[in-house]
């Protein structure tokens, strides 16, 4: 294993240590996709063998075609995965003898989700150890980034957990993984991989000492990599029996990727009645369970303490008014408060605001002035603001790690990393960011659609970047999509202005159909390290912007970024097929561009 100082926290990097870890990671990656390519065909034989056999089995009892063992079964299953070794370890000390069908690919996967849940609940209780230890080197700040740590192994394990369900609780018509399944079994699994790397970059940030580092990061190994190992295999596995007609179960439904419908305005999992919430211009006619005025003519004066009566894992919408007036509060809505819809009086009006900040001893996870991480969570008419100013270095004015989230005509004002889309599947339309250092940044899949994106002045010594992706598996169905945006200067801006630098060895950030003021440096991009080439499995690309600064003939010249991709490729960053909005944004009544 890699030492802790190969893993990258927020802005801090030790470049020898990077290049290293970058030269490890291309022989690394060159290693298993060779490997992979020639064990699919491995799986592909040994999953269609077992079924032939089953299928022989049923039909003839004088069958003499020989099963796959569970040995095989696994190993073929394990085999693309990033550590088939841990996979098969892992896999066959979960299997305890009661399985109907033990080399059914679907009972191997439940078995790597149960087996990464079992090694990230036995985590949960180390932070808490580590900081009542005293352990030397456990300051007011290290505290902090473990209790941090504590909370994203919960996240985790949730996500794995409705991975779990997800296949498990189903209906007596539904035992079938559809394609929808896969991809939001891919977005979590993806999120549950993210929270345990935001534990890392936050020990990292806070100056931990080696000791602690090492013995969270080796506590953390079967866990990081078992959860890799299930991705790997929703990924690899289950897609490809779909494609070689091979069924689990039942016949996968048929997915039609890439679909170009230039009428719709929201992805379609935004039901019906949330769209026509979101799209009503006269706020009279909402009408609020709940009502937030600080001056004390709602039913409460302070947003958290709205949040806090609201029922848990309501299946239904909850719509929260909050009327003008500025919010100076920090308000998180936890993985257990659902469908929450929070709409104010205008993004000038309405403001929530807060001054949390990494130089003043806070992680930057948890500098937020506005954290939302339950699923459903809409957005509207609402500004999001930290204060701390450029000096006081990270400070985030919105987190979201809620799936299917929307914001729409919000505002969110800050200098570095001001907007966190730290995971799952985000939508952002109408709305505007302003900000500085990687100022739109995160690990989630998230379209910015008809935004207004301003980079701002920042201090004498810094710099601008737009956008910092963190994608740290391969697999991870993450990344940046800019979509029919406008990126131009708020206020003069007389520093370099770059559209983003590649935060972690897979960061994906595409910039399609935008107008891009002059502002933006003609090379386009910055590398994380200064003057070392970010790794081969980035991938950057552009299209079709316009614009002054627009022009890729002068861009960075990395094997990563295409300056100008095919249709097909900026196919895959829409809203339809990049956060499958086609299935969820038509319920929040949110407008949407489905499609290029």
């Amino acid at each position: 294993m890699n030492s802790i100082n190969s893993f990258k926290g927020y802005g801090k990097v030790d470049e020898a240590e990077e290049r290293a870890f970058r030269q490890k990671t291309r022989r690394r990656i060159t290693v298993i996709t060779i490997s992979t390519i020639i064990l699919l065909i491995v799986v592909i034989a040994s999953v269609a063998g077992v079924l032939i056999h089953k299928k022989n089995t049923e039909s003839s009892s004088s069958s003499t075609s020989k099963p796959l063992t569970l040995s095989q079964s696994i190993k073929a299953v394990c085999s693309v995965t990033q550590y088939p070794d841990s996979c098969f370890n892992s896999i066959s000390s979960m299997y305890n003898g009661t399985s109907n069908n033990p080399v059914d690919p679907k009972e191997l996967f439940l078995l790597s989700l149960k087996s990464a849940v079992k090694e990230l609940s036995s985590l949960t209780s180390l932070p808490d150890d580590i900081i009542s230890k005293k352990i030397n080197g456990v300051d007011r700040k290290v505290k902090n980034a473990l209790l941090d740590c504590k909370s994203l192994f919960d996240d985790a394990i949730d996500e794995l957990n409705s991975s779990i369900s997800s296949i498990t609780n189903v209906g007596h018509d539904q035992d079938l993984l559809s394609t929808a399944k896969i991809e939001n079994i891919k977005t979590w699994l993806s999120s549950a991989i993210t929270d345990q790397e935001t534990c890392l970059d936050g020990l990292v940030e806070m100056n931990t000492t080696s000791p602690i580092q090492d013995r969270v990061k080796s506590a953390m190994r079967n866990s990081t990599e078992f959860t890799s190992n299930s991705l790997a295999i929703v990924t690899k596995i289950l897609p490809m029996l779909e494609k070689f007609k091979i069924p689990i179960h039942r016949k996968l439904l048929s997915h039609k990727q890439h679909r170009f419908n230039l009428v719709k305005q929201f992805p379609d999992w935004v039901h019906p009645i949330d769209r026509r919430l979101i799209l009503q211009d006269d706020q009279n006619v909402i009408r609020p369970d709940l009502t937030v005025d600080q001056n004390g003519g709602g039913d409460f004066k302070t947003i958290q303490e709205a949040i806090l009566t609201v029922k848990k894992k309501n299946e239904t919408r909850v719509v929260i008014y909050v009327k003008a007036g500025k919010y100076i509060e920090n308000v998180i809505i936890d993985k257990g408060h659902w469908n929450i819809m929070m709409y104010g009086d205008g993004k000038d009006k309405t403001i929530v605001s807060g001054s949390l900040n990494n130089i003043d001893g806070t992680p930057t996870f948890s500098t937020a002035t506005f954290v939302v991480t339950g699923r459903g969570f809409i957005a509207k008419g609402l500004r999001f603001e930290n204060t701390a100013g450029p000096a006081k270095h990270q400070a985030v004015a919105l987190r979201s790690g809620s799936d299917r989230s929307v914001f729409y005509q919000c505002s969110f004002d800050g200098y570095q990393d001001t907007l966190y889309a730290h995971s799952n599947r985000q939508f952002y339309r109408d709305c505007d960011v302003t900000g500085t250092i990687d100022f739109i940044f995160g690990n989630a899949a998230v379209v910015l659609q008809n935004c207004l994106i301003q980079p701002r002045q920042p201090m004498a010594n810094q710099f601008n970047t737009i956008t910092a992706q963190g994608k740290k598996d391969p697999n991870q169905n993450t990344g940046i999509s800019i979509h029919r945006c406008t990126i131009k200067p708020f206020g003069v801006v007389s520093l370099k202005t770059y559209l983003g630098r590649p935060w972690k060895d897979f960061s994906t950030t595409v910039i399609m159909q935008t107008e891009i003021d002059a502002v933006v440096e003609p090379v386009g991009w910055l590398p994380w390290v200064s003057n070392v080439e970010p790794p081969k499995t980035i991938f950057y690309g552009e299209y079709l912007n316009t614009g002054p600064g627009a022009g890729v003939e002068k861009r960075v010249n990395w094997t990563g970024y295409k300056p100008t991709i095919t249709p097909d490729e900026a196919g895959r960053f829409t809203v339809d097929s990049f956060i499958q909005g086609k299935e969820w944004l038509q319920q929040a009544n949110v407008m949407f561009d489905s499609s290029l």
